[in-house]
Order: C-alpha cells, then sequence, then structure tokens
C-alpha cells in the first residue's frame, strides 16, 4: 500500500519550522527587499520541465522554492507596492492558510464547522454594512465572482426558475452601471448569457460617479424600445479613482423600476469600518446584494471574496440543485443545510472562511478601520505633496485611497517607460491609467505596511528623474 505520509514525521516538522521560521522573518523585513524582481529567463524556463516522474525531497523542494518561486512573486507585501488594489496580508491570516491546509475541509457541504465559521463571516460582513440579520451570502474567490453571482441573482428575479431551465427566451434585458465600473461586470453579464452589450455604461460627473439624469433618461429610452430593465450596478470604490456613486439615489431608482440593486464594492466596502469615510457607502444597506473582498482592505490573505444577498431564499433558488448523490438529511453529516453549494457554484471549496475569521476577530473592526483611515491619509499627504509641484499634477479628485496624477512636460510613452523603470529596479510599484486621454500615474495605497516615509520618497524619486 502507499501513502504520502513520511515514515519519518520528525524531518518534516523540523522543515515545517524552518519554513515558518523564514516566512515569518520574510515578512518581518519586507521593506528592507525589492518591491518586485523581474523573472530571468533560466528561472522562466524552469517551469517549462516535463511532469516529475520521480520524487524530489521535501528539503530540495524548499530550496527550489526559494531558488526560484519565493523572490518573484507580485510584491503587494511590500510596504511600496501601490500599482493596483492588492491587500498585503497580514501574519495571522498566514497562519490560519497553514491550519485549513492541515484540516483540508470541503466546505462545499455536509454539516460541519466550516460552515459555521462561514455563516460567522457573512453574517458579521452584513453587519458591517447595516443589512439585515436575515442576510445571506457565500465567500468566493473573488469579486469578479462575486459581481457574477450577483447577476445570477438579478437574472433570476427577472425570469425564474425559466430563466434556469430555458435561458433568456428572447428577453431584452438591461443593465446599468458606470461608465467606470469594473472590467468583472460586462463579463458577468457576458457569462450570464445575456451578452456584454446588455450592459449601459452610464457617463460620469465631475466627481467620476454616475450620472443620475444620465441614467434615467437611458432607462426611459431602453423601455421605449421594448427593453425590460432589470440591473443597476453602483459602484462603491471605482477602479481608475476610487469613486463613490450616489448608493441611495442609485437605491431609489432601482425601487422605483422595480430593478435588481448591486453594489460593487470590491474594496470600498471596508470603508464602513472608518466612521469619517462611512457615510460614502450610505444607501448600501438597501442593495440587494453586494460584492467585496476581505483580502484588498481587510488585509485577509488570497483569496477571500465575499457576495452578500439580502433575499437568501432567493439566492437559494438561484444556484441549488437536487442530486441523490448529495441528498440532504435531517441528522449526521448530510445535515446542515443550506449548503454553499447551494448558494453559489463550487461544490469543491477550501475553508476560506477561517483565515477571514481569524482575521476578523484577532484585529477587530476598530484596528481595520484605523488601516483604511490610514491608506487614506496617506493618499491625502500624496495629493498635497503632488499640488505642492510644478511638474505634478492631480488629474482626479482623490475621494478615498487612489491617488492618480500626470508629469507636466511628459508624453504618455514616456510617463510608461518611468513607471516602468521604478518597477523593473524594484524601488516602487505604481501603475497607471488613462484620464481624458493622458497617462496618469495611480497609486492605489492599500498595504497596511505602507507609511508617511514610503509616500515622501515616492514623490521624491519621481522628481529626481523628471
Amino acid at each position: 500500500m502507499s501513502t504520502l505520509d513520511p515514515q519519518d514525521w520528525s524531518e518534516l516538522r523540523a522543515l515545517g519550522h524552518r519554513m515558518m521560521d523564514d516566512m515569518i522573518d520574510h515578512l518581518a523585513n519586507i521593506a528592507s527587499g525589492p518591491v518586485w524582481q523581474k523573472m530571468p529567463a533560466a528561472v522562466r524556463a524552469g517551469f517549462q520541465a516535463p511532469l516529475p516522474a520521480a520524487p524530489m525531497a521535501p528539503e530540495a523542494l524548499y530550496e527550489s522554492f526559494q531558488e526560484t518561486i519565493q523572490p518573484y512573486v507580485t510584491g503587494n507585501t511590500h510596504p511600496r507596492f501601490m500599482g493596483w488594489v492588492h491587500g498585503g496580508g497580514n501574519p495571522v491570516s498566514m497562519l490560519a492558510e497553514l491550519l485549513a491546509g492541515a484540516m483540508n475541509a470541503n466546505c462545499g457541504g455536509r454539516d460541519h464547522v466550516g460552515l459555521a465559521v462561514e455563516r460567522q463571516v457573512i453574517a458579521w460582513a452584513a453587519e458591517m454594512l447595516g443589512m439585515p440579520a436575515t442576510t445571506g451570502g457565500v465567500l468566493l474567490t473573488g469579486s469578479s465572482m462575486a459581481n457574477f453571482c450577483a447577476v445570477l441573482c438579478a437574472r433570476y428575479k427577472a425570469l425564474g426558475e425559466a430563466g434556469r431551465t430555458q435561458g433568456i427566451q428572447g428577453k431584452k434585458l438591461t443593465a446599468y452601471a458606470s461608465a467606470g465600473v469594473h472590467r468583472c461586470v460586462p463579463g458577468a453579464l457576458d457569462m450570464a448569457g445575456l451578452g456584454a452589450t446588455a450592459l449601459r455604461k452610464i457617463p460620469l460627473d465631475a466627481e467620476f460617479r454616475m450620472d443620475v439624469a444620465a441614467l434615467r433618461a437611458a432607462i426611459a429610452a431602453d423601455k421605449k424600445a421594448g427593453f425590460t430593465p432589470f440591473l443597476l450596478v453602483g459602484t462603491a470604490g471605482s477602479v481608475d479613482v476610487g469613486a463613490f456613486d450616489d448608493l441611495a439615489a442609485l437605491a431609489d431608482i432601482a425601487a422605483a423600476e422595480n430593478m435588481w440593486f448591486h453594489a460593487d464594492a470590491a474594496f470600498g466596502a471596508l470603508a464602513a469600518l472608518a466612521p469619517a469615510l462611512a457615510p460614502n457607502l450610505a444607501g448600501i444597506e438597501r442593495a440587494d446584494s453586494v460584492a467585496f473582498d476581505f483580502h484588498k482592505w481587510a488585509q485577509v490573505t488570497y483569496d477571500a471574496g465575499c457576495l452578500l444577498v439580502r433575499d437568501r431564499d432567493l439566492e437559494f433558488a438561484t444556484f441549488a440543485q437536487s442530486t441523490t448523490y448529495l441528498a440532504a438529511a435531517t441528522r449526521g453529516l448530510a445535515g446542515g443545510q443550506p449548503w454553499p453549494c447551494d448558494l453559489g457554484p463550487d461544490l469543491s471549496r477550501g475553508f476560506r472562511a477561517l483565515k477571514v475569521w481569524m482575521t476578523l476577530s484577532a484585529y477587530g473592526s476598530a484596528q481595520l478601520g484605523g488601516v483604511v483611515e490610514t491608506s487614506c491619509a496617506l493618499a491625502q499627504r500624496l495629493a498635497a505633496k503632488i499640488d505642492a509641484s510644478d511638474r505634478l499634477t492631480l488629474m482626479a479628485p482623490v475621494k478615498l485611497n487612489i491617488v492618480c496624477f500626470g508629469i507636466t512636460g511628459l508624453t504618455n510613452e514616456q510617463v510608461d517607460s518611468l513607471v516602468a523603470d521604478l518597477q523593473e529596479e524594484g524601488l516602487f510599484a505604481p501603475s497607471t491609467t488613462t484620464i481624458g486621454g493622458r497617462r496618469a500615474i495611480r497609486a492605489a495605497i492599500v498595504n497596511h505596511r505602507t507609511d508617511e516615509a514610503d509616500i515622501d520618497a515616492l514623490v521624491a524619486e519621481i522628481l529626481r528623474r523628471v
């Protein structure tokens, strides 16, 4: 008989202790290394090897990891990673991943503690956003999947069970979101069989929010043309500039038009934990569904997305299936319904909830809210330094933690080159976006390790180069 367990657990134990010490040292000293390193051609080529037939000793495998994997990851744990809205993770969540891996629980169903932990996390998320205690939901890989599942819920409301069995049946359904909506929303409509062109992208106002008057006009025009408006998506923290749509106004419109009101709050939802920023979310408590990520501002290790659905019976109706091999029971291990596999698309699911539960429990909502407030304060510090410079120009209002700015006298290509230089030299990792045809450097300050010195150094290094 064959087993994958070691004959001598003491050797694996020693290696595990070494790994743990190394990873804690790595996090403790993360700021002293480069933000990002480009993978050498030889290392990249090493990942084109044939399937290994013979075993490799765990000690040698770990050495290979240290040499060819650890140095070349994204870099979002580093305090000077400011390119995309990636959280920095936290050490408690890292340990939770170890615990979850050891238990190897399948959290798609069955009556066990993994489901109880996930339901607690969902209840906490609903409480955070002011949604009813009866709110349902499920943890997913991220907001891309959460937005997709929300579209499916909206489709069920519009078409009922027939939508699941017979498709859209030629119904001309239309959805609405701001022009600054994340790419995953049109992608969700595509995957749901509605087509990306079913989404009407509404123009932005001066604050980069959805223009409410333009929205009303678009809905009226579609109804006159024989379309059925079924979904309104409000953005809470836009991907480009961190803008918030007027969620309360959108909730009113959705209610008046009998549309599903969904909030894409991928990172902005966590502003609810910061008293000074929470008013930006006014109206989100009225949403039919909300998508957001714990792996962003809540600093949970990847991945940890969340979907909240106000009507959990409708969520169950959207996803549940009846099969003999997954039949529920009133007692025993087959009890405990509803199962997560009946609330979303995944049957095989890891114990994702453990790292979220441990993060929220270890740090508490007040401390996590403080991380959000600090990120936004650092963004204001960066904005002030940009305003004080005669070479740098703010290109969008700094509503939250995202700062978009241009460099006077540089072409779009020169800005791209400057940002790539900063990244490849391992100094900073901002990103770029385009606003009004002009390239902007985009600094998204999400990492809880970023401090004032990092902000000051970024500005100083850019000005030194221009």
